[in-house]
């Protein structure tokens, strides 16, 4: 595995130093392409979401919910490598498993008492690591502090999303 300790102590003295942009602005697109399924555009990359065929999409891509909680496992499982290199502690592997619970009332709106989105999340961290407890318990409080997505998650961001009527000149994000 890459040791990912020289990485996270160049970023932070190039952060300390000014070297880096920062904050940095993470920008993506998303635009329908025929009944729920979306094209969502990303840098480089373009990934299809759709709805499954019982909520009437064409079932051609995972849905935007699992696409937050796969941010939040991938996010999670990154934080872990690093964090694991930086503090030395030994980490051979690391699977992060989540379940999301949405009550369709919210979303449907048929209860104003329930979200539209989550209700809980829930999940399992699997680590393969020779570390002893105290240094896994230390791991695990260090990643809930810094993994981006979780904090996202777990605190109130400022969202603030205009709307356009002409569909093709307003293709930036203005700031």
């Amino acid at each position: 595995m890459k040791n990912f300790k020289i990485l996270f102590d160049q970023m932070r003295q190039r952060l300390q130093k000014g070297d880096l942009i920062n904050p940095i602005e993470v920008s993506v697109s998303s635009e329908c392409i025929g009944g729920f399924k979306s094209k969502v555009s990303i840098r480089d990359f373009d990934i299809i979401i759709d709805q499954p065929k019982s909520f009437g999409g064409s079932n051609s891509g995972p849905k935007p919910s699992e696409i937050a909680l796969a941010a939040l496992a991938s996010c999670q499982e990154v934080t872990y490598r690093l964090y694991a290199d930086a503090l030395s502690i030994p980490l051979n592997g690391v699977r992060i498993e989540l379940k999301g619970k949405q009550d369709l009332r919210g979303l449907l709106g048929l209860d104003s008492k329930i979200n539209a989105g989550f209700q809980e999340v829930k999940g399992t961290v699997y680590l393969d690591s020779s570390a002893d407890d105290a240094e896994l318990e230390r791991l695990r409080e260090t990643v809930e502090l810094h993994c981006p997505v979780l904090d996202d998650l777990r605190r109130p961001v400022d969202v603030n999303i205009k709307m356009c009527r002409d569909l093709i000149a307003s293709s930036k994000i203005d700031t």
